[in-house]
């Protein structure tokens, strides 16, 4: 896998992430554990991202 599909793949993660983390949210009974995980999730990829964009 190049590292350009690589990073493409960590952004649709990302942003799939994003929007379960958002649809989780406006449930009416939001599971406040699995929000703070799935944005644990998101910060690792982000740093992912940032770290292959930098070489």
């Amino acid at each position: 896998m190049s590292v350009a599909s690589h990073l493409q793949e960590l952004r649709r993660k990302h942003d799939s992430l994003s929007n379960s983390v958002v649809w989780e949210q406006r449930q009416p009974a939001a599971d406040a554990i699995k929000v703070a995980e799935m944005k644990k999730q998101k910060l690792r990829l982000k740093e992912e991202i940032n770290r292959l964009t930098r070489i």
